[in-house]
C-alpha cells in the first residue's frame, strides 16, 4: 500500500471583494474546507502540489489565476478517523499555506469521490464555516494578507467583533 506523505498544502481561493470557496467533504458530510492536499512526491514542488490540488478538486486551473505562496507553515496532529492513510506511526503533518486570487466566483467542477458541494461566502462567513480550526486561521488571515483590513480589524471581523 502506497501512503500519504505528511506534508501537504492548504489553498484558499477567493475574489478580490474576499469571497472564498469552501468544499464539502464526501467522507465527511457537513465538514467544510478549503482545497487540501498532499504532496505526491517527496521532492515535488509545495507550488505544484498546490495548483495540482486545485485542479484536481475544482476545476480551476491556477496558472491562470494568481496563486501567492503565504510562506506560512503549521504543525498538527492528522485526525484519527484519516490516520490509517499514513505510514503507522505518522500522527503530524506540516501543512503550507497558499492564497488563490480568481477575478470572479468561478462555477467549479468537483471531484465527486472527493467532495459533495461548493459554496463561496464572504471571509467572515467562511471562517466559521471551516471544520478545521487552522483552515479557519487561514481564512481570518485572508483579510490582512488581500490588504483588504488590518490584521486586528480581521481577527476582530472573523469572530463577530468591530474593527
Amino acid at each position: 500500500m502506497s501512503y500519504k506523505i505528511p506534508e501537504s498544502v492548504l489553498v484558499v481561493i477567493y475574489t478580490p471583494d474576499l469571497q472564498v470557496l469552501l468544499l464539502e467533504r464526501a467522507d465527511r458530510p457537513g465538514f467544510w474546507q478549503s482545497v487540501t492536499g498532499s504532496l505526491d512526491t517527496l521532492d515535488e514542488p509545495l507550488a505544484l502540489t498546490a495548483a495540482r490540488e486545485v485542479a484536481e478538486e475544482t476545476g480551476i486551473i491556477a496558472g491562470e489565476h494568481q496563486l501567492t505562496d503565504w510562506g506560512h507553515a503549521i504543525q498538527y496532529d492528522i485526525y484519527p478517523q484519516w490516520r490509517h492513510r499514513y505510514a503507522e506511526g505518522v500522527t503530524r503533518n506540516t501543512e503550507h499555506w497558499f492564497g488563490l486570487r480568481v477575478a470572479e466566483a468561478l462555477p467549479v467542477t468537483l471531484a465527486p469521490r472527493e467532495h459533495l458541494q461548493y459554496k463561496w461566502l464572504p471571509w467572515e462567513l467562511a471562517a466559521r464555516q471551516c471544520f478545521s480550526s487552522s483552515n479557519a486561521e487561514a481564512i481570518r488571515q485572508l483579510g490582512w494578507r488581500a490588504g483588504a483590513v488590518s490584521d486586528v480589524a480581521s481577527r476582530q471581523l472573523a469572530f463577530g467583533g468591530q474593527p
